[in-house]
């Protein structure tokens, strides 16, 4: 499967700035869903290949210093829920660290999986911000910019943003909002099992926040991280093993 290239990818983190506040200019906040017979989970995990990878490093370390980005994407029919397919690639990295720009790191490995598949599924889940981002462009967001496919950013922790408590029944959920944007809805804190730790949710690309937060529990199965997202970060840790056991 061919995919757009709209930009570059091998840029400065000025660059990257401007790029993200020029996607901005394309986002779409209202549903323009289709019909979605296939969902996707998508994760990306990163690996210092060569000799220094036997070097012990703090978790933080590790991360600046990775040379190698995996992108990995499990595929289900929906609404069953049942898997069709899983792929993965392994890219050298060619952006470094840097808070805010992670989409830069990851999307190359994620957009290089998705090559592989024989059609693009309908709906995909990102492990990671979408709109509740500084600059509004997770990776949630600019992939499904980059796409045209309605996209959602599934959390395990907030980057910007704060919320009210919220009740400790699956399905309640309160608005992740920014205060020092005039208290902007950017995103929701949602409760995908009972009396668990919420996820945070946000809009990626061409979907509502009240669908997005629908959506996600439609794929929840009685565990804290949906199922596709979760099993998109098994599948690359795995695969991670694998290139560095």
């Amino acid at each position: 499967m061919r995919l757009a290239k709209l930009h570059e990818w091998n840029v400065t983190a000025a660059e990257a700035r401007e790029i993200q506040e020029k996607l901005r200019a394309k986002w779409e906040r209202e549903d323009r869903l289709g019909d979605i017979r296939t969902v996707a989970g998508l994760d990306a995990a990163f690996v210092l290949s060569g000799s220094q990878a036997l070097k012990k490093r703090s978790r933080w370390t590790a991360l600046r210093e990775a040379n190698r980005a995996i992108g990995g994407v499990v595929v289900f029919r929906f609404p069953e829920m049942v898997e069709i397919a899983r792929v993965s690639a392994v890219l050298p990295l060619r952006f470094p660290y840097v808070p805010g720009f992670l989409s830069f790191r990851e999307i190359p490995a994620l957009l290089a999986a998705l090559a592989k598949l024989k059609s693009m599924p309908d709906l995909l889940f990102c492990d990671g911000q979408g709109y509740a981002h500084p600059r509004r462009m997770g990776l949630a967001t600019h992939l499904g910019i980059l796409l045209d496919r309605p996209t959602i950013g599934c959390a395990k922790s907030i980057l910007i943003g704060s919320h009210d408590d919220l009740a400790e029944k699956a399905g309640s959920w309160t608005a992740l909002t920014d205060d020092k944007a005039g208290g902007e809805r950017i995103g929701a804190a949602v409760r995908t099992r009972d009396g668990v730790k919420p996820i945070y949710v946000s809009q990626g690309h061409r979907v509502s926040l009240e669908n997005a937060i629908r959506l996600t529990m439609a794929v929840s199965d009685g565990v804290r991280i949906p199922r596709p997202t979760r099993a998109a970060d098994q599948f690359v840790s795995e695969v991670k093993r694998s290139k560095v056991g």
